[in-house]
């Protein structure tokens, strides 16, 4: 009963996190702002820090099961 929403929060957690980790890259790649009136490194590192974040909830969520 109680696996069901951790199953869901671990997929949303994860999904999130790999979009962002995917869309920050193809920007960085591209040499595309990756938020505008930001400095390039430190919207990229904290882009990139979110979505290592929301990944290693994700797999955290996932180990509760």
């Amino acid at each position: 009963m109680e696996s069901g929403p951790a199953i869901f929060a671990g997929a949303v957690f994860a999904l999130f996190g790999a979009g962002l980790l995917a869309w920050t890259a193809v920007r960085v790649r591209h040499r595309e702002p990756v938020a505008h009136g930001v400095s390039p490194v430190a919207s990229a590192m904290i882009a990139s820090s979110a979505a290592v974040i929301a990944l290693v909830v994700g797999a955290w969520c996932f180990t509760q099961l």
